[in-house]
């Protein structure tokens, strides 16, 4: 097998692809699309999220120090792709995709409706990284739809249809391999 030599990049494909929803001090939300974004610890829990400082949100979250991360659907794709490329500071992002703002419990930034599972953040750190500026935040709370969910309590959100990015197109998930430690259960 032939491999060709890159120069550095950012080569960590799929990623998984959010709608990142926060408000300015002032009270005004806006919705932006990130995929640089993930787990970083789970006690206490904490996600991070990288973002460009232009970005007309960016300056909301380090005001505020809170956002919410949306997980995103086969059904929000198109929301997903226009909260991307287009500027909170130009559009209603909320009107224009028919997305709908709930109030979070315990931040000011509302959640979308819409997204099968919001997880409200409180940034706990900033690093400026060059073109991107992380950050850190503990997950304050999590809302989950309960249509997802079986008659055990268990949360299926493979049922919504999660989509994920991978060098700028979006893809749904595949079929099932097997679930964690299924490589050394007995059989």
């Amino acid at each position: 097998m032939s491999k060709q030599v890159w120069k550095p990049g950012n080569m960590l494909y799929p990623l998984p692809v959010v709608l990142i929803s926060a408000v300015s001090l002032s009270g005004e939300p806006n919705i932006f699309t990130v995929a640089w974004t993930g787990t970083i610890c789970s006690d206490p829990p904490m996600v991070s999220i990288s973002v460009r400082p232009e970005r007309y949100s960016y300056a909301m979250i380090r005001e505020t120090g809170e956002f919410v991360v949306n997980l995103t659907t086969e059904k929000l794709a198109f929301a997903t792709d226009y909260c991307g490329v287009k500027s909170g500071k130009e559009v209603d992002k909320w009107k224009e995709m028919r997305l709908t703002p709930v109030p979070g419990k315990t931040v000011k930034a509302p959640l979308i409706k819409e997204s099968p599972v919001n997880i409200e953040c409180r940034v706990t750190e900033r690093k400026d990284l060059g073109s991107h500026h992380m950050f850190l935040a503990q997950v304050t709370c999590v809302h989950a739809e309960e249509t997802y969910m079986d008659e055990k309590g268990k949360f299926h959100l493979s049922k919504a249809n999660p989509i994920v990015y991978s060098h700028g197109t979006y893809y749904t998930m595949g079929k099932p391999l097997g679930n964690f430690g299924y490589s050394v259960k007995k059989k």
